[in-house]
């Protein structure tokens, strides 16, 4: 079974918490194991991360920058990148806006510089969840 994180950010308005619900529940459907973490509520412990097959990444759109939780953690990726276990996944990546920010222009969850942070969608077809 593919095993799916669902990692966001989430704390005012709680808009971000129910895309990644959604997003769990859509992955759910295709009989993937999800784990949903909201890094509002801790760091995410980032020697957890190789159990992973897939990551979808949350954030609002603050200035159109992501959330500092979730750079934390790409961060955290990156110090260990070259280690076992810790090449990229597939991925996506979500945004919430709630008026504040520039979401319609590029930002890093944008096609052009997301890929930046793992393989781009087209160089690797994502897991299949389905038995």
């Amino acid at each position: 079974m593919v095993k799916a994180l669902v990692l966001y950010h989430s704390q005012q308005y709680g808009n971000t918490q129910k895309m990644a619900e959604a997003v769990a529940e859509g992955l759910k459907g295709e009989k993937c194991e999800v784990t949903l973490y909201n890094t509002n509520e801790g760091r995410f412990d980032i020697t957890k991360y190789p159990q992973y097959d897939c990551v979808a990444f949350g954030s609002p759109d603050y200035f159109s920058y992501m959330a500092g939780t979730i750079k934390t953690f790409i961060d955290d990726w990156y110090i260990k990148r070259n280690e076992s276990g810790y090449q990229a996944r597939p991925y996506a990546a979500f945004i919430t806006h709630g008026g504040g920010g520039g979401a319609r222009r590029p930002s890093p969850f944008s096609t052009g510089s997301a890929h930046r942070w793992g393989r781009p969608s087209s160089a690797r077809a994502l897991p299949t969840c389905r038995p």
